[in-house]
């Protein structure tokens, strides 16, 4: 069986053997390409790049095609349909896997090939994350903080909302309309599918997770720093790194401690020179604006882009995980945070209800409710046999999702099912 997967990410494996910067997002999808290299399958890994050139590479049995694109990923580029052909007759695949609805790469791929049987999976959906881009932040606080760098590349939360819209108009909308076959993975993303791809067949194929995460060791109550919160990201307002920090603006005084530790760049922009806070953003600067009023200084630190091994010693060395976001599909840092056993917070929205079971294998609360998230945390920091509790089930819980040979054997079935479909 040939399978061309096209990805938004360039793997590391391919990254580091042309010479280029590993990234350090879609690590899921590395374990189960190479689970699927082990199986009956040639796998190929096409990503469009502007790095300056058409490349190609083979590393452990997976041959990676890396297509030169001048424009956006963002929008259809025409150029990329007689570099699709070119690579189609190289190929010659059974199946195309279209891995996300965001980006517009494989529109050129299907209108190169409009018969070829093709998948996509479902990571986001852009028009539904545009619905809740905002966060809860109101327009006035929006505008109020504007910065230099917004108005100049005229890119504020609400310019960012709109692009969304526009994505999800001409990108992912065109996608669902030619899809025929769909993974997903929760309920929301099967209940928005229903209505968005009526006519499309719906499989349901869990993710693996990165190697380390199965190997680590698990998160002991002992080994955690009393009091300290991990977020596993906080770009940009969906997120919600404004709502934690309200909450823990409201457990300060119980717990003057209480640290909230974030991978990911430094958005507030203010461990350097002037130059450097030029290119702030305006929600860096209204996440200073909240970390200023409640004299949170001292409890907030930016950690930068962490490596696999680097996220596994946060997750363990922290007290309470907590996932934030006003939406989500089906956040891989939960995954994570779960198959380590660490005690989770999320907030109840998109398809976080599918990984979570309130009380058992974490706890929800509504995105809104910054009270709810506070009483969240604290009920984890009083309660050492709750957190036990949640550790343990959560462990068995992800462990199950999770499995790398169950996973792999179910994608390979989904495959095989839509081959043989006419």
């Amino acid at each position: 069986m040939k399978i061309l997967w096209i990805t938004n990410t360039l793997f590391p494996d391919a990254a580091i053997a042309l010479g280029k910067a590993p990234p350090v997002v879609g690590g899921w999808m590395y374990g189960l390409a190479k689970d699927l290299t082990e199986s009956n399958v040639t796998l190929s890994v096409a990503t469009v790049t502007n790095f300056g050139k058409d490349e190609q590479v083979s590393v452990a049995g997976i041959q990676y095609y890396l297509l030169q694109s001048n424009r956006p990923k963002t929008f259809y580029d025409q150029s990329l349909v007689p570099k699709w052909q070119k690579l189609i007759e190289t190929v010659a695949p059974d199946l195309v896997h279209i891995h996300g609805t965001e980006y517009a790469q494989g529109l050129s791929l299907l209108k190169a090939y409009p018969k070829m049987k093709h998948v996509i999976s479902i990571q986001g959906l852009i028009g539904v994350i545009a619905r809740y881009y905002t966060a809860g932040i109101s327009t006035k606080q929006i505008v109020k903080n504007i910065t230099f760098r917004d108005v100049l590349k005229r890119d504020t939360i609400l310019h960012a909302q709109s692009s969304f819209y526009k994505r999800a108009r001409l990108v992912e909308k065109v996608y669902l309309q030619n899809a025929k076959h769909i993974i997903g993975r929760t309920q929301w993303d099967k209940d928005h599918i229903s209505t968005m791809a009526p006519k499309a067949a719906y499989y349901h194929a869990d993710e693996s997770l990165r190697d380390i995460f199965y190997t680590s060791k698990k998160w002991d109550l002992n080994n955690a720093v009393p009091h300290t919160i991990f977020l596993s990201q906080a770009g940009y307002p969906i997120k919600g790194l404004h709502m934690v920090l309200k909450a823990v603006a409201l457990l300060k005084p119980f717990y003057p401690n209480l640290q909230v530790r974030i991978a990911g760049s430094n958005i507030l922009m203010n461990d350097g020179d002037f130059k450097k806070k030029l290119k702030r953003k305006g929600y860096g600067k209204y996440i200073q604006s909240i970390i200023d009023t409640n004299e949170l200084e001292k409890n907030v630190s930016f950690l930068g882009f962490l490596k696999s091994e680097q996220m596994v010693d946060e997750y363990l060395k922290s007290h309470v995980f907590v996932c934030p976001s006003s939406i989500e599909n089906s956040p891989n840092s939960v995954g994570e945070a779960q198959l380590l056993g660490v005690p989770t917070i999320a907030s109840y929205v998109g398809g976080v209800p599918t990984f979570i079971t309130d009380g058992e294998t974490g706890l929800l609360y509504r995105f809104e409710e910054v009270e709810m998230l506070a009483s969240c945390m604290r009920n984890l920091f009083e309660n050492n046999d709750l957190a036990r509790s949640l550790s343990e089930k959560e462990i068995e819980v992800a462990t199950k999702r999770h499995h790398r040979q169950n996973n792999c054997k179910r994608l390979f079935q989904v495959y095989e099912q839509i081959l043989n479909v006419s």
